[in-house]
């Protein structure tokens, strides 16, 4: 039996491209942001974000002068617009194939015809390609393309140009150019196929004729790993699609002489490796397992085997080691050291004489008529399959942080050592990890290797959905005028972000303070706590706009109340403009100072007298309740002056 590996498997040019890109941009900038995911591979988005490549799924969560890594499967325009007008800096990891359709897109659009592209509707490749044209048409099928065609006679006589995702399965896109070659009178037609993808797929569906059975290896949402997978299932009896090594099942290879190997474009070579190496140990195992007769005869003899779970009954408990009957006639020893994972516990505090127990055949001796177990072993079997448990039912377990290790923090959960990346520890980048030495937290379980003991989880996605549910109940709750607790999360130069448990919301710096401030970091900073009400909300697009004034103690009304017509007041220069100059009267009200009102004599600009901050009498001459302005004078308290000169 032997494992026949395509040739062209894994990573092809455009996404060993954007992962180099990627990984090189954040060790040069120290990390970076990727919108969603880079390519199709959970395993190398993960790698990735332990080198501190931050996954965000919207650009609003982009910050002005955040470095954005533009992934493999390009990005629709209007997301590359709007990352240009938040400030981001954009590196473009677009395969150079995807490039490619997107400028022929363009092209058609630029030249009036209707881009039609042939692959799947909600590909992010092709949402990205289609976005390049407001009349874009994707098509699944040559049936659906047919469909369209026969809606409508004049859609063959329409000026067209056509295009293939890069991964499209070359038989659908052959059937499709037919018919549009066929039927369509005005059709510029580009086979933009990946020529990297035609080869592997023309070698997998060779292998797989070849083979008994046909692994492909690949992320589930990786389109081309799944065409794969069709073009093998038509040719092989037995195709499995797995993204790694660890969900080959035991005995899949069972009677089998020959097994084909392929992967997706999106597939690292360490993760083929793996799975080959598995597949080539499985080979030995069930060749190994191609015993003699006698052999098989002789080990029937025994009763106890190593490795095997046994149940006995806990019969004496001594200083060095605790007796159990097996019911057999080796007799059961387990030494104080294999009982229990903690050093310093009792043997008396495990068990007790005539407990029954459950124990892990270490050694067996016929000679000496005796088989040595452990406790701790089995204990620390079971953990692990609690672990593996949990990690495929997506459960959240407790733990308690040990250390901080390079690259992150060591979790104890049920005395395994989970790894946790600083990306996932659910702090803010940059944070000291150390303090959260000795606190208990809640953990999902995201990889499980139990042959290189390596755990990894994420205390990160227990926050995420714990925010989601925050985010649901928020929304199906919230009306206008509804108070929060809300917290300073960012600031820009227009207004402050406010999380009011989960959502964001935002503060227009007008609503900030009844008066005229410059910059939001006048009144607030990230981080403090601010009461908030809500002024209006979008549940489609998810915005919502928050007040912090209080509405029912309006400054104007506490001038009016104070101040009249013909009233002096000292006033506060808040601002100084070509045709005079707004002074603060009380906290929210301004009133003008009209340059001709600012001294007894002409002046070029306001600046030749006043200055922002100064304060100064003003005498208040006309009052606009309707419009809510005030006019202010200073030249009117210098009046008297000014007609004796005049005299």
């Amino acid at each position: 039996m032997r494992v026949m590996q395509a040739e062209s498997a894994g990573f092809c040019y455009g996404v060993e491209r954007a992962v180099k890109l990627a990984e090189q941009t954040a060790r040069e900038k120290g990390g970076c942001v990727m919108l969603g995911s880079i390519i199709h591979n959970a395993h190398v988005v993960h790698e990735l974000e332990m080198l501190g490549v931050r996954s965000v799924s919207d650009p609003e969560e982009v910050h002005a002068g955040d470095t954005v890594i533009i992934r493999s499967h390009g990005e629709r325009k209007q997301v590359l617009d709007r990352l240009r007008e938040l400030g981001a800096v954009c590196v473009d990891a677009t395969c150079p194939n995807v490039l490619r359709i997107q400028r022929l897109v363009a092209q058609a659009d630029a030249e009036g015809r209707i881009p039609l592209i042939v692959g799947e509707e909600h590909h992010p490749e092709v949402l990205g390609a289609a976005s390049w044209s407001r009349r874009s048409l994707i098509f699944e099928s040559p049936e659906k393309l047919q469909e369209w065609l026969d809606s409508d006679e004049k859609n063959r006589h329409l000026p067209l140009l056509a295009v293939a995702q890069t991964t499209c399965i070359r038989s659908i896109w052959e059937t499709s150019l037919k018919i549009l070659k066929k039927q369509c009178t005005n059709a510029k037609l580009f086979d933009t196929i990946c020529n990297a993808t035609q080869r592997r797929q023309s070698e997998a569906a060779e292998l797989a004729a070849m083979v008994d059975i046909m692994v492909v290896v690949g992320d589930r949402k990786s389109a081309n790993t799944q065409h794969l997978t069709e073009i093998c299932a038509k040719r092989c009896p037995k195709v499995f699609q797995i993204e790694g090594a660890d969900e080959l099942e035991p005995n899949f290879l069972k009677g089998c002489s020959v097994a084909g190997l392929t992967a997706g474009a999106s597939t690292p070579a360490s993760i083929i490796k793996e799975v080959n190496e598995t597949m080539s140990e499985e080979i030995k195992n069930n060749e190994a397992m191609e015993e003699s007769f006698e052999e098989m005869l002789e080990k029937s003899f025994k009763t106890l085997n190593t490795g095997e779970k046994v149940t006995g009954i806990v019969t004496a408990i001594g200083p060095t080691e605790v007796q159990v009957d097996l019911g057999c006639k080796q007799a059961g020893y387990i030494a104080i050291d294999e009982l229990s994972a903690d050093p310093n516990v009792k043997p008396e505090d495990v068990v007790k004489v005539g407990d029954e127990i459950e124990t892990y055949i270490i050694r067996v001796n016929d000679v000496e008529g005796y088989a040595m177990l452990s406790k701790k072993r089995l204990d620390a079997v079971k953990v692990w399959d609690d672990i593996a448990e949990a990690c495929e039912n997506k459960t959240t377990l407790e733990g308690k942080v040990t250390e901080e290790n390079k690259g992150g923090i060591v979790v104890n959960v049920k005395g395994v050592r989970v790894f946790v990346p600083a990306s996932q520890s659910g702090q803010p980048r940059g944070a000291e990890l150390s303090e959260m030495i000795g606190k208990t937290v809640s953990l999902r379980i995201t990889e499980v290797n139990r042959a290189r003991r390596r755990v990894v989880g994420s205390i990160r996605a227990v926050q995420y959905e714990a925010r989601q549910a925050a985010q649901a109940e928020i929304w199906n709750n919230i009306e206008v005028g509804k108070h929060y607790n809300g917290v300073v999360k960012s600031m820009t130069s227009y207004g402050v972000f406010v999380d009011i448990g989960g959502v964001d919301g935002m503060v227009h710096i007008s609503e900030l303070s009844w008066s005229r401030i410059k910059n939001p970091a006048e009144v607030v900073s990230v981080g403090d706590p601010l009461d908030v009400y809500v002024i209006s909300f979008d549940p489609e697009k998810r915005k919502i706009s928050l007040g912090v004034k209080d509405h029912s103690c309006n400054p104007w009304d506490k001038f009016m109340e104070t101040y009249k017509v013909g009233d002096v007041a000292n006033v506060r220069i808040v601002k100084l403009m070509p045709f005079g100059a707004f002074a603060e009267v009380v906290p929210g009200v301004d009133g003008l100072i009209h340059i001709s009102q600012i001294a007894d004599r002409r002046i070029e600009k306001p600046g030749d007298v006043l200055s922002e901050g100064q304060m100064v009498d003003a005498k208040i001459t006309a009052i606009d309740e309707e419009k809510q302005k005030i006019s202010l004078s200073i030249r009117a308290l210098l009046a008297p002056a000014a007609d004796e000169d005049e005299e």
